[in-house]
């Protein structure tokens, strides 16, 4: 969180700076009309920059992984500028039309806009992009519109997965015509500023990307097909063991990565957490798909053996670490599957001696059969089992982990489940001593 935050704000600060550094009469402003149009353009220019870091983020760049810390933190940062430029965008179009309605209201007295030389030369150009003003703000202010709607759209929960998915490549397409919009109506002497270049490189880069969503070449080079070769109901749990077998081009996961799975239906590809470790002898991925949505719900329903699987990744920066001899691991609910890839593995390859490993396994309920091979996983990984049953135990808290590992201060946790239990564990722990670095959760909320 600490590094997408970082991103966050730095993105944000370092376009005002730039932008106030090349508008400094904003500080000598002495009518209204002139602040207006300064806010004008700091909001424009703030949302399309926001727009184009949104579009390269939505191409799922698997480089950006090492400074975001995983695809979930990606999109996290996705979700957040997609709050953000919703918030400038309509500020942006407040400042455009508000004085306009107040002046047609006889509150204001209206402006005038500014002359563009001598139209010769280099005049001649800022001309030419001055006559298409109006063509730019008739199509920006729908572009606008539909982007708007779609933003709404993409964060209300209710609004079913299939349709979110579908919408929200649309996204795409307004962006590029809001690209025109922002092409015009930049203030032309900024061009040659920095902000002007930043502006300028930020555009491209959007324009490329989002040329790719559109064109449905989202994570292309990183897809293999595949066939479902066995499935595994575990009705106590509302679960379904799904059992893939990849084609070649496949290669291979860590232990806590995750996979963006498309099973031959019109859905657009989901994330699941590969719950298998990697064995390249025995080249199957295991995922276990709980319902707890529109689409895994009926999920199960629509496999079949032998059915057709498209698999992306893999993804994700959740993979325990390097030389963290001392791990506490939790999991809430489904947010098992990382573990249970972790524990195959180190079952191959014990690091008895090496590492000391404390598993809270923490659900409400419990498949026999899974439980059993938790258990032979654990032992013979030399992995310290925590069974936890909320109906019996209560909810888990800090205070019980404390007391259970001694030396947790100097251990790395490493948590996957829902996000209120992790936030209420990261918080009693680091307020006891833990450094916040040492405590690992994987966002996986993608809207």
């Amino acid at each position: 969180m600490k590094n997408i935050s970082f991103i966050y704000a730095g993105f944000l600060s370092v376009i005002t700076l730039l932008w106030l550094a090349a508008n400094p009469g904003l500080f000598e402003v002495a009518e209204f009309i002139q602040l207006r149009n300064f806010m004008v353009q700091y909001f424009g220019t703030l949302s399309i920059a926001i727009m184009s870091l949104i579009m390269i983020l939505a191409t799922r760049p698997v480089w950006l992984e090492d400074y975001t810390g995983g695809l979930d933190k990606t999109y996290r940062l996705h979700k957040w500028l997609g709050i953000t430029v919703l918030v400038t965008s309509v500020i942006h179009w407040l400042w455009s039309n508000g004085p306009k309605w107040a002046s047609a209201l006889g509150l204001i007295e209206g402006g005038r806009r500014r002359s563009h030389g001598d139209q010769t030369g280099f005049s001649q150009l800022q001309g030419f992009f001055a006559g298409q003003r109006g063509f730019a703000e008739g199509i920006g202010e729908w572009a606008f519109y539909v982007a708007v709607a779609l933003m709404i759209i993409a964060l209300i929960k209710w609004f079913p997965y299939r349709w979110f998915a579908k919408t929200h490549t649309f996204i795409a397409a307004a962006y590029l015509v809001l690209v025109v919009h922002a092409m015009f109506l930049f203030e032309f002497g900024n061009w040659i500023s920095p902000i002007g270049i930043v502006t300028a490189v930020l555009l491209i880069a959007g324009t490329i990307s989002a040329c790719i969503v559109l064109a449905g070449r989202v994570g292309r080079n990183r897809q293999v097909a595949g066939k479902i070769v066995n499935i595994v109901r575990l009705p106590d749990i509302d679960t379904v063991q799904i059992t893939i077998m990849p084609e070649a081009g496949w290669q291979g996961h860590k232990a806590g990565q995750f996979a963006c799975v498309a099973f031959g239906d019109d859905e657009r590809p989901h994330p699941f957490t590969i719950s298998s470790h990697w064995n390249p002898e025995f080249p199957q991925i295991t995922l276990l798909v709980k319902a707890l949505g529109d689409y895994t719900e009926t999920l199960p329903d629509n496999l079949r053996v032998g059915g057709d699987v498209r698999l992306e990744g893999p993804y994700g920066r959740f993979t325990f670490g390097q030389g963290n001899d001392r791990q506490v691991w939790i999991a809430g609910g489904i947010g098992l599957t990382p573990f249970l890839a972790k524990l195959e593995e180190l079952a191959l390859k014990p690091a008895a001696g090496e590492q000391k490993i404390d598993f809270y396994q923490v659900a409400p309920s419990e498949d026999a059969t899974l439980m059993d091979r938790i258990r032979q996983l654990a032992h013979k990984a030399g992995v310290t089992l925590h069974v936890w049953r909320d109906d019996e135990d209560g909810l888990l808290k800090a205070e019980r982990v404390r007391a259970d590992i001694p030396d947790w201060h100097a251990a790395s946790f490493w948590f996957c489940g829902p996000q209120p239990f992790a936030a209420a564990l990261k918080r009693d722990l680091v307020r006891e001593g833990l450094p916040a670095k040492s405590f690992h959760t994987e966002l996986f909320e993608f809207r």
